[in-house]
């Protein structure tokens, strides 16, 4: 069995895998100073009510964007699970090329985003991660990543409105019932949920016209759902997708 981690800066998604099946999934909170001791013992409850043996994992493939925490989790894998995990980054092999300037900076839940895409889907393809940022990677036809773009992400844009407005507080994150609000929640709605659809619509179009294609938009992440119901810019939500990019990766990397 296979244990993917894809480590973020505001959620940690761990996927066990039997063969090319999902058996199991979990999201939790990133604690990024929590010891490898400690994160054992969570993973040992999440087998546990997932009915997982933690004996019979015997590879691992793990992204992460939060450098405290690479040297935890690689130590956990060590000395826990008996495997030696395979870290993802910009020269892990992944039969995708990269036309950017400074591929050592993209993120591996990036790559590992961008190679399940560009599987299932072909290319070219856009990917979507609704994260602490929101990011958009672009795939060519040929398999080469092309770049993309950071976009704040939802949570914070949100947060940041409710802390430096002295007047306005936490809503919900929802749609509001009209984009023209009528009190002070609807009008903090519509403007970040639809206007952040806005920005989406805004930054694929711009997108495709440099590809000179209209091509898939696939997005991923906590926030997917959300924002792909209040645009048709989005084509489809892979939940999964950064789990399964680490699937394939390892796969191609086990020997």
């Amino acid at each position: 069995m296979l244990l993917t981690i894809d480590i973020g800066n505001t959620n940690i998604k761990i996927g066990v895998y039997q063969d090319e099946r999902l058996t199991a999934h979990w999201r939790v909170t990133t604690e990024r100073h929590r010891l490898a001791d400690e994160y054992l013992v969570l993973l040992h409850n999440l087998f546990d009510l997932g009915g997982i043996d933690p004996r019979e994992i015997d590879g691992c493939a793990i992204s992460c964007v939060v450098p405290p925490l690479t040297g935890e989790f690689r130590t956990l894998c060590r000395t826990y699970f008996r495997v030696e995990p395979l870290m993802v980054n910009a020269t892990t092999p992944t039969g995708l090329r990269y036309n950017v300037d400074a591929p050592a900076e993209l993120g591996a839940d990036r790559i590992a985003n961008s190679l399940a895409a560009f599987r299932r889907y072909g290319g070219p393809v856009i990917v979507l991660a609704f994260g602490t940022a929101t990011t958009f990677d672009v795939i060519t036809a040929d398999g080469e990543y092309i770049g993309g773009a950071i976009a704040p992400g939802i949570g914070i844009s949100a947060d940041a409105l409710f802390r430096l407005a002295a007047k306005l507080y936490q809503v919900e994150l929802v749609r509001p019932p009209s984009v023209i609000g009528k009190n002070t929640i609807h009008h903090m709605q519509s403007g970040v949920i639809l206007g952040y659809a806005g920005l989406v619509e805004g930054l694929v179009q711009r997108m495709q016209a440099e590809l000179g294609t209209s091509c898939p938009v696939v997005a991923t992440g906590g926030l997917a759902e959300l924002i792909a119901a209040e645009t048709e810019a989005i084509t489809t939500v892979e939940p999964y997708l950064t789990l399964e990019g680490l699937r394939l990766i390892y796969e191609m990397n086990r020997s």
